[in-house]
C-alpha cells in the first residue's frame, strides 16, 4: 500500500473532497462500518462525509441500495458487478453526494467458495459527473486474519478514492 495510515488517508481524502466542495458516502458489507468510521474519525468530517450504509445481507443490498437481484444471482454478493451497483445505489439515494465507495468481500475465517477465497474483496467507486454516474470497480485479495483483511480493505478503499480524485 503506502506509508499513510487509514486515519491520515481519510484526512487526505477529506481535504481533497472539501477543496472540491464534494461529499462522500459509502456502502459496506465485509468492512461493516469500518470505512465510515475511518472517514468520520477526524473532527470536521461532516464537511465531506454525508452517510454510510452497512448492507451486510443480500436483502439489505437490494432494499437499501437497489442492487439488482439478478446481479446477485448471476455474480454473487462478492463481485465487481455488485460492488458497482452498491456504489451507484448510494449516489441514487444520496443526492448531495458526488463520490461513493462500496466494499463487499469475504473477510473470513469462513465463507470461501470455489474461485472466491477468504480475503477476496471487491470495491465499487461511483462518481457523479455532468453526464450521469460513472462507476468503476477493483478487486483485491488480502492476507491475514479477519481484522487484518478488513483493515486492508479500508486502506485500499481510501487510497483508491484519493487516487480517483487526484489522478497521477
Amino acid at each position: 500500500m503506502n506509508d499513510l495510515t487509514p486515519v491520515s488517508q481519510a484526512l487526505s481524502l477529506g481535504r481533497a473532497l472539501k477543496d472540491r466542495g464534494w461529499m462522500v458516502a459509502c456502502a459496506e458489507s465485509c468492512t461493516g462500518g469500518l470505512l465510515a468510521g475511518a472517514l468520520t474519525d477526524e473532527p470536521g468530517s461532516s464537511a465531506w462525509f454525508e452517510r454510510g450504509y452497512v448492507t451486510y445481507s443480500n436483502l439489505a443490498k437490494v432494499e437499501e441500495l437497489g442492487v439488482n437481484v439478478d446481479t446477485l444471482e448471476r455474480f454473487g454478493a462478492v463481485s465487481e458487478e455488485t460492488a458497482m451497483e452498491m456504489a451507484a445505489g448510494v449516489l441514487e439515494a444520496a443526492t448531495r453526494v458526488e463520490l461513493a465507495i462500496s466494499t463487499t468481500g469475504i473477510a473470513g475465517p469462513d465463507g470461501a467458495t470455489a474461485g472466491k477465497p477468504v480475503g477476496l474483496v471487491c470495491f465499487g467507486f461511483a462518481q457523479r459527473t455532468g453526464d450521469g454516474i460513472v462507476t468503476r470497480a477493483a478487486t483485491r485479495i488480502f492476507n491475514g486474519d479477519r481484522g487484518q483483511i478488513r483493515d486492508q480493505a479500508v486502506e485500499f478503499a481510501l487510497t483508491t478514492a484519493l487516487a480517483i480524485l487526484n489522478p497521477a
